[in-house]
């Protein structure tokens, strides 16, 4: 569900890989043994040695490229893995375009400039790289121009980004990345284009008891959008998590999102989402933290 508006995120990357000015601590990872990475444009995770997925998320319209480079050298000296999400548009939200200007601009190579210019230089990383483009896109919430298009519009786009990518950085391995709710399979890609189907969850507790009820578990969740993620026969992972309540709501999370799960055998990973919400929640719950020092509500 997430998208974050700052340049920042990559500078920080490119700060943290070139020196070690700030002597970091090793934050310490859920329990369990399931693979685990993060977003971390904090460096809570920076001496992290169980982080082995460097999740990125980047405009295609703004990015900065060097940092790019400078985020593969970060990677690589931790042993991690790069997760890249592109997103197709600014962060600069009065630049945006429309819906309808995206999705043509794809579909008449206007933008295949910029999907090129960002996998030429992925292709020249040392580090191993998945690519995530367009994700979330069933979710028609009005966070994402490229989310409700018409399921063939989506396709059609969705093949032609990712065959730019792969003429340049023929090595990717494409994560097809959405939210996992019904209605997903819609939007399905065809095998020859997924090598990998991500999945989002997050839990924010507040909300859950007033609208849903009660509270939720991650295995809950997890239940249902492995379900539909996993009838592709593709690793699943669990791309973009969050958590945030009480402390006894975010130590049952804690506790369960590593543990194996052996009636899920194509579940390969989970990448926490370490940074604020910055989409409002639904039915006006504001903006939910999702950082490791701000998740548990007081």
């Amino acid at each position: 569900m997430r998208s974050v508006a700052m340049i920042r995120v990559l500078k920080l990357y490119a700060l943290a890989g070139a020196c070690s000015l700030l002597p970091l601590a090793a934050v310490a990872i859920p329990p369990g043994t399931m693979p685990y990475g993060a977003f971390d444009p904090q460096g809570d995770y920076t001496n992290e040695t169980q982080n082995i997925i460097e999740h990125l998320f980047l405009p295609w319209e703004d990015v900065s490229l060097p940092s790019l480079v400078d985020a593969d050298l970060y990677a690589l000296e931790r042993n991690r893995a790069l997760l890249i999400t592109i997103e197709p548009w600014t962060w600069t939200i009065d630049e945006r375009n429309t819906p309808e200007f995206l999705r043509n601009g794809i579909l008449n190579g206007y933008y295949d400039g910029n999907m090129r210019m960002i996998c030429k230089i992925v292709g020249g990383m040392q580090s191993p790289v998945s690519i995530r483009w367009g994700h979330e896109m069933e979710r028609d919430e009005g966070q994402f121009i490229w989310a409700g298009w018409k399921p063939e519009d989506y396709i059609n786009a969705y093949h032609r980004m990712i065959d730019i990518c792969r003429q340049e950085a023929p090595k990717i391995n494409v994560v097809w990345s959405p939210a996992g709710d019904a209605g997903m399979e819609a939007y399905y890609p065809g095998d020859d284009y997924v090598d990998l189907v991500g999945i989002s969850i997050f839990g924010y507790e507040p909300w859950e008891k007033e609208i849903l009820g009660a509270p939720r578990t991650y295995q809950q969740i997890l239940d249902e959008t492995y379900a539909r993620a996993s009838i592709y026969g593709k690793p699943v992972i669990v791309a973009e998590l969050g958590y945030s309540g009480s402390q006894a709501y975010v130590d049952s999370w804690e506790a369960s999102v590593r543990q194996p799960q052996p009636d899920k055998p194509l579940l390969s990973g989970v990448v926490y989402f370490d940074q604020q919400e910055v989409y409002p929640w639904p039915d006006d719950y504001g903006f939910p933290d999702w950082r490791l020092a701000n998740r548990v509500i007081k």
